[in-house]
């Protein structure tokens, strides 16, 4: 989970990137924290670099295949 300190600079939004899950190793959309859905793990990740590897960390049987999802965007 992020954690933040100062809630002025952040703010809410319902754009649809936040409901989008990426596969591994696919080119980011958005600069940002990413979330693997399996575990929880963050990662940050810049526009048009690849997101982690399907290597990158270890699930269980569990937690499926890792999957990551927008939780904080920047610009």
């Amino acid at each position: 989970m992020a954690n933040y300190k100062y809630s002025k600079f952040l703010s809410q939004s319902n754009h649809t990137a936040f409901d989008a899950i990426h596969h591994p190793g696919q080119t980011a959309p958005h600069s940002g924290i990413y979330r693997c859905e399996g575990c929880g793990v963050n990662v940050v990740s810049t526009h048009g670099h690849v997101l982690p590897p399907q290597n990158h960390h270890q699930h269980t049987f569990a937690q499926g295949t890792i999957r990551w999802r927008l939780i904080a965007a920047t610009h």
